[in-house]
């Protein structure tokens, strides 16, 4: 979606939209519409139930005073109410309403509002980035799309009276918009397309903007002695990855910020099969490693001043004559052993020799991993929160205010060594499920064991990466979730 910045005027084509505050109050520029058409949109408003709250909406056929096609009238609100994330909802819903309308350009109308915390400015920025999250579509493999489906609308204009200082806000909303979309392309790619390797070389693509990706292969991580990820990767004729990638924008020698993703690029549980019925989902079980690689694109692309470090373990769980199976006992980099005792509890494995190797080979600040681990969180919390499990009482409350920040919500869930106790193993250092009570807490135990004191923070995005219904912002299908939580934790936290 092309984004432009101008002054504020009439447009000659598309449609306009025109905000309006609680109690139907025009600003400015739907004041001066209003005129135009003899009172006729104050007439709309006051025709069906809209006052100007967040989320409704009034659209009216242009009159033959305006070169528009049409004229909406966009609810915001009380102005003291009036929020980022309130304006980002307006301009998502918008986009979404006019994507396949026929109009090929949409024009905002930026007033000052008074009231409102923002400025014009970052009003407009707001909006505008609203409006780019909100036309997300993915039609990479319709074919035989009817003209009515296909999308017509190409640009966003936001009229505002300092385009300077707006398009300066948007930017770098803009870069991490970006990050947003390139997880949401990863995770709705099939299987077949993504896999291990594949989903490297996408990594690898980062190194436009600055960021250095190594990636290593069965051999080295043999070498390493990462037998818990090998193992889960044993089964597939597609050989597993570890993705490195490092971007530097802090100070030399500075301690990184660490991220670290599960990658099962298809989870078929392995020998303990999974159902067949919506086994197709399991190609976003990947979500996790989608995230750190969009996260990567975002802060490399905003340029944001700090060190970090995105590590993904890659592989592909498969039922075969090599796979693992329930039972065996693995031999983790740590040194720690694991016996496996149910081989669709696969993302925890790959992710203790991920933690590892980070925190060994790297010493970061901090290290947060994301995955999409356990049924059971999405049991606790439905697909409106992700779950947070930390060692840390300030690193979860940051996570957890950066999740208000963006609309991306976590709800931090308890630790405890009578949990822990849970996944002791009899014949090895620990198994790898805990039993059916607690199992999202159980998977956090586990790799807590992995994170040898470093300060952690373990998301679990299972309820969040995939949406069935769509939202202003988010659409159906790959939400992206976690990118813009993580760039916001990485801006309010250590950049300052």
């Amino acid at each position: 979606m092309k984004v432009g910045f101008t002054k504020v005027s009439m447009p000659a084509t598309g449609t306009l939209v025109v905000p309006v505050v609680a109690g139907r109050k025009l600003l400015a520029t739907g004041t001066a519409v209003d005129k135009r058409m003899d009172g006729g949109l104050k007439r709309a408003l006051r025709a069906g139930h809209f006052t100007g709250a967040a989320g409704q909406a009034v659209e009216v056929v242009a009159p033959s005073g305006l070169r528009a096609s049409r004229v909406i009238a966009v609810g915001l609100g009380k102005p003291a109410d009036i929020t980022a994330l309130t304006l980002e909802a307006a301009g998502g819903s918008i986009v979404g309403r006019l994507l396949r309308s026929g109009d090929s350009s949409v024009s905002f109308a930026v007033d000052p509002i008074k009231g409102c915390k923002l400025n014009a400015a970052m009003i407009a920025a707001r909006l505008a980035n609203g409006a780019v999250l909100g036309s997300y579509t993915f039609d990479a493999y319709r074919t035989k799309l009817k003209p009515e489906q296909k999308p017509t609308l190409k640009s966003v204009n936001i009229m505002v009276a300092n385009q300077a200082a707006a398009r300066k806000a948007y930017g770098p909303l803009a870069k991490v918009s970006e990050g947003v979309f390139f997880t949401r392309d990863l995770v709705t790619e099939p299987a077949n397309v993504i896999y291990p390797k594949t989903l490297a070389r996408e990594a690898r693509k980062l190194a436009k903007l600055g960021v250095k990706v190594e990636v290593l292969g069965r051999a080295r991580m043999e070498q390493l002695g990462m037998g818990a990820l090998l193992g889960v990767a044993q089964g597939s004729a597609r050989e597993p990855q570890l993705v490195v990638m490092r971007y530097d924008g802090g100070k030399r020698g500075q301690a990184p910020l660490a991220f670290v993703g599960k990658g099962v690029t298809f989870d078929t549980g392995g020998i303990s099969i999974k159902p067949a019925q919506g086994m197709e989902d399991m190609k976003w079980d990947m979500g996790g490693s989608a995230v750190v690689i969009g996260l990567m694109k975002a802060l490399a692309g905003r340029k944001a001043k700090c060190n970090v470090v995105g590590v993904v373990g890659l592989v592909e769980n498969m039922p075969s004559g090599t796979a693992q199976r329930p039972g065996d006992v693995v031999t983790s980099m740590s040194g720690q052993t694991i016996e496996v005792i149910n081989t669709d509890a696969e993302g925890r494995l790959v992710l203790a020799d991920a933690l590892w190797y980070t925190q060994k080979r790297f010493k970061p600040k901090l290290m947060i991993d994301l995955a999409t681990l356990t049924g059971a969180m999405i049991v606790a919390l439905g697909q409106e929160q992700a779950g947070v499990f930390a060692s840390d009482d300030k690193l979860a409350e940051k996570l957890f205010y950066s999740g208000k920040n963006v609309g991306e919500l976590v709800w931090r869930l308890p630790m405890s060594g009578e949990y822990d106790k849970l996944i002791n193993s009899d014949i090895a250092d620990m198994k790898n499920i805990g039993g059916r009570g607690a199992g999202s807490i159980t998977a956090a135990q586990f790799l807590q064991r992995f994170t040898n004191g470093v300060p952690w923070a373990h998301l679990d995005i299972a309820g969040v990466t995939w949406s069935a219904k769509a939202k202003p912002t988010v659409p159906k299908g790959g939400t992206g979730f976690g990118v813009r939580l993580l760039d916001d934790f990485v801006a309010e936290n250590h950049e300052k």
